[in-house]
């Protein structure tokens, strides 16, 4: 294996592990739904999560590619980073 695929896995593997919690589907979905960017705490309040708790998840989801985060202010606005979808996982956002 070269030091490409072995890259590509270590982002595989992060894109599991952070699809394997019900609450980040949950995430993923809603803003799959949304189709637009969306506030952490309009996120948060409609999936009725803390924030801390949606903050952990965001977390992961970004650390594995499958949102980004802007920050405007004190809000910070999240959404689904289609290219990572579009390359990793083809017809998964479909699937939900």
């Amino acid at each position: 294996m070269n030091i490409k695929q072995l890259e590509e896995d270590e982002v595989r593997i992060q894109i599991f592990k952070a699809l394997s919690d019900p609450t980040r589907l949950e995430i993923i979905r809603f803003l799959r739904d949304k189709g637009a960017e969306m506030g952490c705490g309009e996120i948060g309040e409609n999936l009725d999560l803390s924030k801390s708790t949606v903050s952990y998840h965001f977390k992961i989801l970004r650390e594995a590619k499958l949102t980004k985060t802007r920050r405007d202010a004190r809000e910070k606005f999240v959404t689904l980073r289609h290219d990572t979808f579009h390359k990793y996982l083809t017809n998964f956002l479909d699937s939900l």
